[in-house]
């Protein structure tokens, strides 16, 4: 394996899990999710990429992606089940989310994830060059940046966190809350999505670690980390080009032509996850129409839940609740040929979905806590006509930058139905304005930009930031085929 002066260490590589007729590996691609923010950064940047191809045993042999090499990590099913399900998904992943689901603390999981991480970070020392830079991405190794400065000092170290850091209240909670933050603060940067998260490690860093903090730096046993907020974001051009592509829109009439032509159509984007707010917007939702506020043949909600691990027994369970309420809600109010709730448990490409955001009248974005929200992002880019309105949880992050949408508290159900109905009741002029200033901030503040700014923190000299592709104003997008759940990139 050739070395590279730019590594990203990620829980999963970005393939697609259908192998093209030639065997050729192609980027992976999906609604949100890690892979598909890194996209247009990576596939033009000479770089390596370590992580796991999906599936278990021995790591098989990958191609190159464009300039991308990738560097396979192998997990066995025991270490599937311990690190990624278990460690990572059960005990940080609702822990991270303000415990909107009770984390689980496992003494078994602790050591496998701590065996996994290693595996990771000599897989990056193997691949970085002298003195390359190494981004590490999310809590899945939180670890690895401690390892890699173990097995590597010449290294240059990032770690970004994309879900939310939790306050030190929760935080402290973990059994190995020390290790996990050790591991974390091997890095020269930590980044987050908000500034509340940098905060939050820091007052950790000085209650466990009796480190000295400042708003941006903390130093513990000699050597300082620099910590900050840097919102990613997504490809505003490629989406602007997808959205535009006559298929594209084409595909957007006949889907409003399938639903019956109603006056309005509301849309969900979802990873199935717990953390997302599905089973409070479906309440509101059913209320609306019991209270006669919505009628069925003038207004259609369609959500999309793409499946996510399943193998969880947790996740099972909210799928099985979400479908008996969809259920029960067509049932009660759903006519012969029309649907309450169209509900599509299933990935969708990014043509479909680029389709679909063009379809909405009003984009329910819920979630009960969410790192950013990418889908927000994606409407407010995919919606040029300047239609659309955009309802947001004030708690995911996303909410900080798009002032303009309808904000709010998706815990509150009944604010959610008014809120709701003021999105659809609003005027054109009032949506424009607002969808206007929402694609304004994000055209200065896409998924380049912020590489860009990190890299940038990470080496204060411009270099690293100098290897990623310029700007361009709009991307020729082709046909791609389905991407798989977004959930495993996660």
């Amino acid at each position: 394996m050739r070395q590279s002066s730019l590594v990203v260490v990620a829980n999963r590589l970005p393939l697609d899990d259908n192998a093209a007729p030639d065997g050729a590996c192609e980027w992976r691609r999906s609604p949100g999710g890690l892979a598909s923010a890194l996209h247009a950064i990576l596939q033009p940047t000479p770089a390596t990429w370590v992580g796991w191809a999906g599936g278990v045993g021995p790591a098989p042999a990958m191609s190159d992606i464009g300039s991308l090499r990738l560097r396979p990590v192998s997990l066995t099913e025991d270490e599937l089940r311990g690190y990624y399900e278990g460690f990572a998904n059960s005990t940080l992943w609702p822990l991270y989310h303000d415990a909107v689901q009770q984390p689980v603390f496992n003494r078994d999981w602790w050591e496998t994830y701590r065996m996994v991480n290693q595996r990771f970070a000599d897989a990056a020392a193997e691949v970085a060059e002298e003195g390359a830079a190494v981004w590490v991405q999310d809590y899945h190794l939180s670890l690895v940046p401690e390892m890699l400065r173990d097995l590597r000092p010449d290294l240059l170290i990032g770690f970004f966190v994309h879900v939310p850091f939790p306050p030190p209240e929760l935080f402290m909670q973990l059994p190995r809350r020390v290790e996990l933050l050790r591991g974390m603060l091997g890095a020269d940067l930590v980044g987050f999505q908000r500034e509340q998260a940098a905060h939050n490690i820091a007052q950790l860093a000085r209650k466990l670690l009796g480190a000295v903090v400042t708003d941006d730096a903390i130093t513990v046993e000699g050597r300082t980390v620099r910590t900050g907020a840097f919102p990613v974001s997504i490809d505003v051009a490629e989406m602007r080009a997808l959205a535009s592509r006559p298929d594209v829109v084409g595909q957007a009439k006949q889907l409003r032509h399938d639903l019956g032509q109603p006056k309005r159509v509301l849309l969900s984007v979802d990873r199935l996850d717990y953390t997302k707010g599905i089973e409070h917007r479906l309440t509101a939702y059913s209320e609306l129409l019991r209270d006669g506020y919505v009628k069925v043949r003038d207004t259609v909600m369609v959500q999309v839940a793409v499946p996510s691990r399943e193998r969880v027994e947790s996740y099972r369970d909210l799928r099985d609740r979400i479908e008996g309420e969809v259920g029960r809600i067509n049932g009660e109010y759903g006519r012969v040929g029309e649907p309450a709730i169209h509900y599509l448990n299933q990935p969708f490409d990014r043509s479909q979905l680029a389709a679909l955001y063009q379809t909405a009248d009003v984009m329910v974005v819920t979630p009960l806590r969410d790192g950013m929200n990418l889908v927000a992002k994606e409407f407010v880019a995919a919606r040029e006509d300047g239609a659309g309105a955009l309802v947001l949880s004030e708690f995911a992050g996303s909410a900080a930058e798009l002032e303009q949408a309808f904000l709010v508290n998706p815990h509150d159900v009944d604010g959610l139905k008014e809120t709701l109905l003021r999105a659809m009741e609003a005027e054109p002029a009032d949506l424009e304005a607002r969808m206007t200033a929402m694609r304004r901030h994000l055209t200065r503040h896409d998924i380049l930009a912020w590489a860009r700014a990190y890299l940038t923190a990470l080496d204060h000299t411009g270099r690293l930031a100098e290897q990623l592709p310029a700007d361009t104003p709009r991307r020729r997008v082709p046909r791609q085929r389905s991407a798989p759940p977004p959930g495993k990139d996660q």
